[in-house]
């Protein structure tokens, strides 16, 4: 089995590197969490001092880190110390595609090799190793890390080359930021219309309305079991509308409904709201709070 690196044990990473330890792999991992650590040392993983270390014995290393900045930070400490020959990078965060290449240049250079893929299916979809990768990269190091993957997810989709994974994961984000806001807005009335939340999340979701939002995460307390607070707060789920906007700007196309979902979580953010479930929006529509 491959030698893996894991950076980044947190309510994804957790999960993540727990499936790869079950499939058998030899782990290093680091992060800043010492509980974090402990955890998968309990299950048998190698805890390391720093990102350098875990990089320094692994011959694949993946990262689950929270933003552009940290993603950056940490690649800038690794490259500092020089890579091995052929060490591959796969990195699970969701960032810019301009970091994406930023970083396939800056490991290139060094005789690394690098690939984006972020997932999608959310903490359940971690724990069940049923997680859907996006991946960019070479055909090659695609080929020789699928299997890897499917240590951790059921779909490892090769969107094409660096920084297309991310692509993908931007747009789908946004769609489901937006579908989110759609999804509370058509709860709302209907309740407010008077007819069951049950029986209209039911027609809802047997009909041409039907989306993940109403079917997986319903917006209403008690219809999704799925759905509940906290786990995906406003504040990340804007981060990602961030880099959509990014996105969409550089290659000039427009996304207007991307734009009004960016305003309305973002002025929940000013409104000190930004640790709540994005689906509270919901929530904020019946109280009357819901305000941009």
């Amino acid at each position: 089995m491959s030698q893996i690196g894991f950076i980044g044990l947190g309510n994804m990473g957790n999960p993540m590197a727990r499936n790869l330890l079950k499939s058998g792999h030899e782990l290093h991992v680091f992060d800043i969490s010492k509980k974090a650590c402990n955890d998968l040392e309990s299950k048998g993983a190698a805890v390391h001092p720093g990102v350098t270390e875990v990089t320094q014995k692994s011959n694949y290393v993946i990262t689950m880190l929270p933003n552009n900045n940290i993603v950056e930070a940490t690649y800038k400490e690794i490259l500092f110390q020089g890579l091995k020959k052929d060490t591959t990078f796969i990195d699970c965060s969701t960032i810019s595609p301009k970091l994406v290449k930023s970083l396939l240049k800056r490991i290139s250079s060094q005789g690394g090799r690098f690939l984006d893929a972020p997932v999608s299916g959310g903490v359940p979809g971690a724990q069940e190793a049923s997680l859907t990768f996006m991946v960019g990269g070479a055909e090659e190091d695609f080929k020789a890390v699928t299997g890897i993957l499917e240590c951790m997810g059921q779909r490892i989709v090769h969107c094409g080359a660096q920084g297309m994974g991310q692509a993908a994961k931007l747009c789908n984000n946004m769609m489901l930021a937006i579908s989110m806001i759609g999804t509370s807005e058509a709860m709302n009335l209907a309740v407010s219309q008077g007819l069951d939340a049950k029986i209209f999340a039911g027609i809802l979701n047997s009909s041409t309305g039907r989306c993940w939002a109403s079917e997986f995460y319903n917006p209403v307390p008690g219809i999704s079991a799925s759905t509940l607070v906290n786990k995906v707060p406003i504040s990340l789920i804007n981060k990602d509308l961030d880099l959509a906007l990014d996105a969409a700007k550089a290659s000039n196309s427009h996304i207007p409904m991307g734009e009004l979902t960016h305003k309305i979580y973002s002025s929940l953010i000013a409104q000190n709201l930004g640790h709540r479930d994005f689906s509270d929006i919901y929530q904020l529509m019946q109280q009357n709070k819901f305000t941009f």
